[in-house]
C-alpha cells in the first residue's frame, strides 16, 4: 500500500513537473522576453559570469535558461511536495467556508517568492514585469487545478459542490457540521432514529427520489453496527461518515480511515468505486470516444435524422427524463421512433408488457413509427446519446438509465446499480441484450460494479459492436 502511495504521487510530480516546465519555458521566451532578442544575450552573460566564478566544472552546454527553468521547477516542486497543505486533503478537518481562496493563496505566496528568489539570484533581469505579475498568478492556478483529483472531476463534470448529503442524528449545532467533507456539499436531509436499523430504509427511501452521495451517521455510544446495517452500508456503494464516542469494531474487512476529533472517532469510507482518478480516466476515454464516433458516424447520423423527419416529422431528437449517477435526472437524448406522445401511452399498453421488473417493452410496438424498426434493432436510436457522454451525464459503459418511475420499483438491491455513470452499452448488451428479465440486467450491472475496471470498459466498447450484429444475424 505504502508502495503505491509512493508510485501515485510520484507520477503525479513527474505530470506536474512536465506541465509546469513546458508552460514556464513557453511563457519565459513568448511574453518574459518575448521580441526583445537582446534580453536573451544579456540572461547568457550573466549566467555564463556566475558559473566562471562559482561553478567552472559545467560546459557552455548546460548555460542554458531552459535548463536553470527545469531546475528551478523540480526543487520548487520537492518544496511543494514537503507540505502537507498541498499533498494531502483532509475532508475530516474543519473548514469556515467553502472558498478555496486561503488555499489558492498558500501556494501563491510560496510560489512567489520562489520565483522572484530564483531570478534575483541568477540575474534574470531582462523581463516584462507586467507579464511578470500574470505569470505569478497563473502558475498557482494550475497548481491548485492538480491539486488533487476532486478539483480536476469539477471540470470533467462531477462537482464536489453538487453533491449532496443526509445525516442522521446530528445536532444542528454540531461542531462537525464544520468539516470540510460536508461543508462543500449540500444537505438534502437531516433525520433522526432511535434503532441504527431504521437507517436502511430512509436511505433507500432518500435514494430512489434524489440525488446522494454522502451519508453521516452519529452513531452515539455504540461500539458496533448491526451486520446487515454493516454491509448495507458498504455495499451501498457511496461516500459514509460515521460519528462515534467508541471506535467502531466492524465484522466486514474493508479500506476505511480512522480519525479522532474532539474526543469522538470519525470513521470514514469510500466505496464509489467511479471516484477521484479513476472517474477522471473514465472520462477522458469518454470524451474521446465519443467525439471520435460523432466525427466518423456524422453521415449515419445525418441519413437517421433526414429519414425520421421524413417519415414523421419534427423533432428528430427527443429528451427523456431518465435517472443518472446517484439518481440524479438528466435529459436523455434519442433519435425518435415513436410517434409523439408514446410516453404517455404506457399505462394503455401495459397489458402488453411480458418484461419482469420495472422494464417496459412490448414485441412489434404500435408506437413505433413504421419503417423505423431497425433503427431500435441495432441501437442506432441510442446514438444522440454520445452527447449526454461529453456532457458527463452518461458514459460509453454502464448500466442503461430508467425512468424515475421504474426507479421507484426498485428493491433496496437494486439501488446498486445508479452508484456508477450510466452508459450506452456494458456487460448486458454484449452478452443478453434482448433480454426480457429485469433480474438478468440486474445480474449484468452488479457484476460490472464489483469487476468495474478501465480495462473492462474498453473491452465491452470493442466486443459491442459485434455483439450487436450476432445477435440481430441471429434474429433476436
Amino acid at each position: 500500500m505504502k508502495f503505491l502511495k509512493l508510485l501515485k504521487y510520484g507520477i503525479r510530480f513527474l505530470f506536474l513537473q512536465s506541465i509546469l516546465t513546458s508552460f514556464s519555458i513557453f511563457y519565459f521566451d513568448k511574453f518574459l522576453i518575448g521580441d526583445y532578442f537582446d534580453g536573451y544575450l544579456i540572461i547568457r552573460d550573466n549566467l555564463l559570469e556566475d558559473r566562471d566564478r562559482f561553478y567552472p566544472f559545467l560546459s557552455n552546454e548546460f548555460i542554458k535558461s531552459d535548463i536553470y527553468i527545469s531546475i528551478f521547477i523540480f526543487i520548487f516542486l520537492i518544496i511543494l511536495y514537503s507540505s502537507k497543505f498541498y499533498t494531502y486533503v483532509n475532508e475530516l478537518t474543519f473548514v469556515l467556508n467553502k472558498k478555496f481562496f486561503d488555499e489558492f493563496f498558500s501556494i501563491y505566496l510560496l510560489w512567489t517568492s520562489s520565483i522572484f528568489v530564483f531570478f534575483y539570484i541568477f540575474r534574470f533581469t531582462i523581463l516584462s514585469r507586467a507579464y511578470l505579475i500574470l505569470f505569478t498568478l497563473i502558475v498557482p492556478l494550475i497548481l491548485i487545478t492538480f491539486r488533487n483529483s476532486e478539483i480536476l472531476s469539477n471540470f470533467l463534470g462531477r462537482s464536489t459542490s453538487k453533491e449532496n448529503y443526509i445525516t442522521f442524528n446530528l445536532e444542528d449545532d454540531s461542531i462537525y457540521r464544520q468539516l470540510r467533507i460536508l461543508n462543500f456539499r449540500n444537505s438534502i436531509g437531516e433525520y433522526s432514529f432511535k434503532n441504527i436499523g431504521e437507517i436502511i430504509e430512509t436511505i433507500d427511501k432518500v435514494n430512489k427520489t434524489n440525488n446522494l452521495n454522502l451519508i453521516i451517521i452519529n452513531t452515539g455510544k455504540l461500539k458496533s453496527l448491526p451486520q446487515e446495517v454493516e454491509t448495507y452500508l458498504i455495499e451501498l456503494n457511496k461516500k459514509v461518515l460515521l460519528i462515534s464516542k467508541n471506535a467502531i469494531i466492524f465484522q466486514n474487512i474493508f479500506i476505511k480511515r480512522l480519525e479522532i476529533l474532539n474526543n469522538y472517532h470519525l470513521t470514514y469510507f469510500n466505496n464509489d468505486i467511479q471516484y477521484g482518478s479513476k472517474f477522471i480516466l473514465k472520462r477522458l476515454i469518454d470524451i474521446l470516444f465519443s467525439t471520435l464516433l460523432i466525427v466518423l458516424l456524422s453521415p449515419l447520423l445525418i441519413f437517421i435524422s433526414l429519414f425520421i423527419a421524413l417519415k414523421s416529422g419534427f423533432p428528430v431528437i427527443i429528451k427523456q427524463d431518465r435517472v443518472g449517477l446517484h439518481g440524479k435526472i438528466f435529459k436523455m437524448l434519442k433519435f425518435r421512433t415513436m410517434e409523439f406522445n408514446s410516453h404517455e401511452k404506457r399505462d394503455e399498453l401495459k397489458e402488453l408488457n411480458k418484461n419482469s421488473g420495472p422494464l417496459f417493452k412490448i414485441k412489434n410496438d404500435p408506437r413505433i413509427i413504421k419503417g423505423a424498426s431497425f433503427l431500435r434493432d441495432y441501437s442506432l436510436d441510442e446514438l444522440p446519446q454520445l452527447i449526454n457522454v461529453i456532457k458527463g451525464e452518461m458514459s460509453i459503459v454502464g448500466p442503461r438509465p430508467l425512468f424515475k418511475e421504474d426507479t421507484l420499483l426498485f428493491e433496496k438491491k437494486y439501488m446498486r446499480r445508479l452508484n456508477v455513470l450510466p452508459g450506452l452499452t456494458g456487460l448486458l448488451q454484449i452478452n443478453d441484450r434482448n433480454t426480457q428479465d429485469f433480474a438478468v440486467w440486474y445480474k449484468y450491472d452488479i457484476l460490472y460494479i464489483e469487476k468495474w475496471s478501465l480495462y473492462l470498459d474498453l473491452k465491452i466498447i470493442f466486443q459491442t459492436p459485434l455483439a450487436v450484429l450476432k445477435r440481430n444475424k441471429k434474429g433476436y
